[in-house]
């Protein structure tokens, strides 16, 4: 995946979407767009995300000592989720939000070990993630000026790792894969911006997921012996359509 691929999407839909509503629009006149939306007590939509997940990790104290281990550095990768909306209206500024997704998540871990005769040995473990997740938030938003409103969220989810080794055998090294828990849940909060469009209310979202339990499982290999603990860290920018 290109990392400027989403900066250009991006830019081209916002710049599609500001243009419909001004061509329905005669000069100097404000409309207002979707005037009863905050009246309706449930709201239904789709969202598309773009990911970028990591880990907080933590090394044991004495891993260089004991494990031959020099370095262990974790890169992020990008992914993307794609979900359902489910929105329940209780004021016109608080609403509880259910978000069903499915999210593609991809880190790298990279190890160098010190080998015997002094040479280093590099290595990179790459470890994907299809998570089935079921996050549950509060939106708080500002009253409506014209058709723009801002918000802040926040709550928690729980996922399951669709594609979780944890169970894998690992008794060949060159192919010893890092191990995450099947099971994790985050705590989530964030920012955005909805757009009251004609048809469709559009939001733009930015938020980052903090996971708290260590999802490492350690199988005693020397890719996760210097490992005390892996937490996952998520940022994700999310687009939403409600009607």
């Amino acid at each position: 995946m290109q990392a400027h691929s989403p900066k250009i999407i991006l830019a081209s839909l916002l710049l599609a979407l500001a243009a419909a509503p001004a061509s329905a629009q005669r000069p100097g006149v404000k409309v207002e767009n979707l005037p009863n939306f905050d009246l309706h007590r449930f709201h239904f939509g789709f969202l598309l995300s773009y990911n970028t997940s990591d880990f907080f990790m933590t090394l044991k104290p004495t891993a260089p000592f004991r494990d031959s281990v020099l370095v262990i550095n974790h890169v992020k990768q990008p992914g993307f989720n794609l979900g359902i909306v489910a929105s329940l209206n209780m004021t016109p500024n608080f609403s509880l939000r259910f978000l069903p997704t499915l999210a593609f998540e991809d880190r790298i871990l990279e190890y160098s070990f010190k080998k015997a005769d002094g040479k280093t040995a590099n290595f990179k473990k790459p470890i994907e993630s299809t998570y089935l997740e079921f996050p549950l938030l509060l939106k708080f938003r500002s009253d409506r000026i014209n058709n723009f409103a801002v918000y802040v969220i926040g709550g928690g989810k729980f996922g399951i790792d669709m594609a979780s080794q944890k169970d894998v055998n690992n008794n060949i090294d060159e192919d010893v894969v890092v191990k995450l828990s099947k099971y994790d849940y985050s705590a989530e909060v964030g920012g955005g911006i909805d757009m009251f469009l004609p048809y469709f209310k559009f939001g733009i979202e930015l938020k980052t997921a903090i996971g708290i339990p260590n999802v490492l499982v350690d199988d005693a290999t020397r890719f996760s012996n210097p490992l005390q603990s892996l937490r996952t860290k998520t940022y994700v920018l999310s687009f939403t359509f409600e009607g």
